[in-house]
Order: structure tokens, then C-alpha cells, then sequence
């Protein structure tokens, strides 16, 4: 059956659903074991320095294996990998929860990584690829809504779980989820393949895992480090000159592993990097905001999840609208829109204070999820809907890659201005006279927070113009050169 007929026959809310547990398990898994790391730095005796690679370690093997993604999906078809992802996904879940050191525990979970970062593009494809094009938006946002909702019940699933069991549970969890997610992919995907790779190039993988893994640790131990230390500045550009042999070799290359030609799609381009800053503007709040309510308020890793839950539901709710919406009314306004409320609930958000309500924190994290949730799959399928459907994995994986490497960029960019800010506020507040060791680290850090959210905020506000460039990008060329009024 031809890709066209085979669209028009699939059972859209079958292959949704099995694409929706698949993809909230692997995005899952990237966000509860962070309230775990002082209980697993207690079990294993272990400092915060090594303890903190069960998610560095994580994050980057999701980042490195995206490139990948394109090549294996054309090799093998995307169900057979989104098959094998969650079955290695849920064997080295089952093996962490019995580690018996920090150093297997590392290991297993940059295994588990290697395949969760599988997952992702895999699932983008296969909704790009059989689901009939005209049920792509409603589909796109429910597979936002998967990745979406992980991250916000994450912290209050692993509070729970942590005080109830144990920190194994955390890995445990996933074992009859991922049995499940399988049985379902097995049963309700059908199994397809559109191209099939002349060649494999080798030369190709080695420089891009080797640059990309280069990046990402740079990237992730930036704070560390120091953004002007010799050993990342060493690191950035032997990662730069890999990348850099990489796209040569992709440009020249008549069987390429990545195809690069994709971003030539002004449209396609312009997405990705609205949607990678849209990524970096959610991840500003992701990361600062249980900071702050665990670090100055005190709260605990389950108070701080049910403070956050509210927002989380409201976007929950808003990403199936935002499908309705977007065969109604398009991308533009949408997006626009979806931004402005992030700005805006980002900017509220910099101007906390040591004692400020939790309500206050509720509604202003809702209004920048409100505008996640308008923004994120609009400013997705605006371009991935403008890439020929053969193409489609090959322009997943580099969504996927670009965005896990801006993403890992942010987070080492926001924890090194966090540090520098609060001690800079610390040394005003001192000399000021302010009274008292722990006011002036309490007020000092919450300055530091005040002013991450600032940046953020300047920088949701950069990417308006973008907005309009996609618009006057709406007939646009594809990566194939055909003129197209996606």
C-alpha cells in the first residue's frame, strides 16, 4: 500500500495512543530523578559532583543519538525503532533500580538515555508519516501534551514515590508502563518504510557523536568550569571543528546520514529556531522556579511539585485546544500570541520576593504555560508541514538534535549566571549593611533568580520578529526546491 493510501486508512486515536505512552515514559524519565539526588548521593556515599551525571550523564546520551534517528527510521522503519528504543528504555529502567554503585548507576542511565533519545523523533516521524495530513496539527498537540505533561507531574510523582517507597521506584515505575507502551506500538502501528538508506557513513557518525558529545558536556559543565576556563573553550571548539567536518561531509555527500539540505526550507529553518527558543524560555522556568521554592521557601520536593501542578494542568488542557485552533486560525496568530504570554509570565516571574505567595507563583507559571502550550506545536508542525513526508525523519532528527543541544546550552547558561548574579547581589547586600548571614544569602539568591528570568525574558521578547519572518515564509521553498503553501 502506497504511503498516501495507507494515511488515508489509518486508525488515528489507536497509533496516538500508542505513540502518547512511549513518548511521556522517555520524557519522564528525564525529570524524576532530579528530586532524588540528595537521597541517592546519602545511599551510595557519593558527592554531588558524581551523583549529578545520573542526569548530565542522561541528557547527553539523548542529545548525542538524535542524529542518529533519521538514518536507523530510513534503515529499519520507525516502528521497528520505536519498538527497540522502548524495549532497551525499559530494560536499563529495570537495571537502574538495582544498581549497586554510583558508577552503575551512571552507566545504566546513560544507556536508558541513549534509547529515550530514540523515542522522540521517532514518534514526531511516525505521526509526519502515516497520520493523513489534514489530522497532523490535533496529533501534534497531543504528542506536545505527552511531552509536556511528563515534566509537570515529574516532580510530583518522584516526591511521592521517594516518601512513600523508595528511590528505586523511580526506575521500577517504568518497567510495566514501558511492557505496555510496547505491546501497544506492536499492536496499533503499522509498519511501513519509505526510503531505504544505498550506504552508511561512518565518517559522518564519528564526527557528529564525537562533536556533539563534545558540546553537550561543555555545555552542561559550563557553571563548573568556568564559561573563559582552557578546558572548555578547548572542549567548545574541537566539538565546533567536528560538527563542522560533519555538515561538510553531509552537504557533499549524495547519501548522507543527516540530511542538512533540509534547512535550505526557509520555512522548516525558521521554525526550528523559534521553536529552540521557545524551548530555551520553558526551560528557564522548569529549572528556576522548583529552585527557588525548594531552596528559599523551603518546600519540600512534593510541595514543590503540587505548587507547580496547577500550571501544569492548565497546559495540559490548552494543548488539544491549540490543535483545534490551529486548522482554524493557523500558526501565526498562535504563536504570537503563545509567545507574548510567555514573555509576560516570564518578566512577572522576575520580580520574586524571599516571602512571595505561592498564588502569586501559581498564576504566573500558569500564564507562561498557557503560552507553551499555544506556541510549542504550532511553531513545530508550521515547518515540519512544509518538508516532503519522505523527509520527515530526517527533519525530526535534527529538530530533536538542535534542540537537546540549545536546551543543554541554556541550562549551563542559567546556572553559571544564577552563581555569578547571587554572588555579585551577595557582596551589594554586605556592603549595603543588610543584616544578618542568612537574609543576605536568602536575598541575594532570590536576585540572582529575579535576574536569569529577566534574561529570559528579553530573550522570548527577541524571538517576535521571528514570528513574523515565519509568516512571510508561509510559501516558502522545501528542501526538495519545490515552492509550498504549507
Amino acid at each position: 500500500m502506497k504511503p498516501e493510501e495507507q494515511a488515508q486508512t489509518v486508525r488515528f486515536w489507536p497509533i496516538m495512543i500508542a505513540i502518547f505512552f512511549g513518548t511521556f515514559l522517555a520524557v519522564l524519565a528525564n525529570t524524576t530523578v532530579n528530586v532524588a539526588i540528595p537521597m541517592l548521593m546519602d545511599h551510595f556515599q557519593s558527592p554531588l559532583s558524581s551523583i549529578q551525571w545520573t542526569m548530565t550523564g542522561f541528557m547527553l546520551m539523548t542529545g548525542t543519538v538524535a542524529p542518529l534517528v533519521g538514518y536507523l527510521g530510513d534503515r529499519f522503519s520507525y516502528k521497528k525503532l520505536y519498538v527497540t528504543a522502548l524495549v532497551g528504555f525499559t530494560l536499563f529502567s529495570g537495571l537502574c533500580a538495582f544498581a549497586w554503585d554510583s558508577s552503575s548507576l551512571i552507566v545504566f542511565r546513560m544507556l536508558q538515555g541513549s534509547f529515550s533519545g530514540l523515542v522522540m523523533p521517532a514518534t514526531m516521524t511516525i505521526i509526519y508519516q502515516v497520520i493523513p495530513r489534514e489530522k497532523q496539527p490535533f496529533a501534534m498537540s497531543l504528542w506536545s501534551l505527552s511531552a509536556m505533561l511528563a515534566p509537570a507531574v515529574g516532580p510530583t510523582l518522584s516526591g511521592f514515590l521517594i516518601d512513600a517507597f523508595s528511590w528505586q521506584w523511580l526506575f521500577l515505575m517504568n518497567v510495566p508502563i514501558g511492557v505496555v507502551a510496547i505491546v501497544m506500538v506492536l499492536w496499533l502501528v503499522p509498519y511501513y518504510k519509505m526510503n531505504v538508506p544505498k550506504s552508511f557513513d561512518a565518517f559522518g557518525l564519528v564526527t557528529v557523536v564525537v562533536g556533539s558529545l563534545s558540546l553537550l558536556i561543555a555545555f552542561s559543565e559550563g557553571h563548573n568550569w568556568g564559561w573563559t576556563s582552557a578546558r572548555l573553550l578547548g572542549l567548545t571548539g574541537f566539538g565546533a571543528i567536528a560538527l563542522l567536518l560533519f555538515i561538510r561531509r553531509q552537504l557533499r555527500s549524495d547519501q548522507p546520514l543527516l540530511q542538512l539540505r533540509i534547512l535550505r526550507n526557509t520555512r522548516y529553518s525558521t521554525s526550528l529556531l523559534l521553536s529552540s527558543i521557545i524551548t530555551v524560555g520553558l526551560y528557564a522556568g522548569s529549572f528556576l522556579t522548583p529552585l527557588f521554592l525548594q531552596t528559599i521557601q523551603q518546600a519540600t520536593p512534593l510541595e514543590a511539585g503540587l505548587i507547580l501542578l496547577p500550571s501544569s494542568m492548565v497546559m495540559a488542557l490548552m494543548m488539544p485546544i491549540t490543535g483545534k485552533l490551529y486548522v482554524k486560525v493557523g500558526p501565526f496568530w498562535l504563536i504570537l500570541a503563545g509567545v507574548a504570554l510567555i514573555a509576560l509570565g516570564t518578566y512577572e516571574m522576575g520580580r520574586l520576593s524571599v516571602d512571595v505567595s505561592h498564588g502569586y507563583v501559581m498564576f504566573w507559571m500558569s500564564v507562561r504555560n498557557i503560552g507553551v502550550a499555544l506556541s510549542t506545536m504550532p511553531s513545530n508542525n508550521a515547518g515540519m508541514m512544509s518538508v516532503p513526508r519522505e523527509l520527515s525523519g530526517q527533519a525530526s532528527s535534527i529538530n530533536n538534535w538542535v534542540r537537546q543541544v540549545i536546551a543543554s546550552f541554556s541550562i549551563g547558561l542559567f546556572s553559571s549566571m544564577l552563581a555569578s548574579r547571587t554572588a555579585s547581589h551577595a557582596g551589594a547586600l554586605a556592603a549595603a549593611g543588610t543584616d544578618g548571614l542568612p537574609a543576605v544569602q536568602l536575598q541575594s539568591f532570590t536576585l540572582g533568580v529575579n535576574d536569569v528570568y529577566m534574561l529570559a525574558t528579553v530573550i522570548m521578547i527577541l524571538c517576535i520578529p521571528l514570528v513574523f519572518l515565519l509568516r512571510r515564509n508561509a510559501a516558502g521553498t522545501s528542501a526538495t526546491g519545490v515552492r509550498t503553501n504549507a
